[in-house]
């Protein structure tokens, strides 16, 4: 339950996700968490550290970890049964403004 909490935590997700290509540094990771507060950043960062799935590189990059990969891994099964949730909403709400 322990990772439920960590990933259920606002944001914790998104900054996996947008380090699924590889390290950023803080600004850039702010950006693309479309500007989220530097503390609430700063204070994901540190639980994802303190959980191993996130570290800072030479440069003081963060990047994912093997384990924090293995997460970003996991996501993707989650990310493609979004997408068909998406279109099946889509298609039922389509389907519903074409019976009025």
């Amino acid at each position: 339950m322990a990772a439920l909490d960590l990933f259920g935590r606002r944001w914790v997700l998104r900054i996996v996700w947008e380090l699924r290509d590889g390290p950023l540094g803080f600004r850039p990771l702010q950006q693309r968490c479309d500007g989220m507060s530097s503390s609430v950043l700063q204070q994901r960062l540190t639980e994802l550290q303190e959980s191993l799935l996130v570290e800072r590189d030479e440069a003081g990059a963060y990047r994912l970890t093997r384990l924090g990969v293995e997460a970003r891994d996991e996501l993707r099964g989650l990310t493609r049964w979004s997408e068909r949730w998406a279109t099946a909403l889509e298609q039922d709400t389509a389907a519903e403004g074409g019976e009025s």
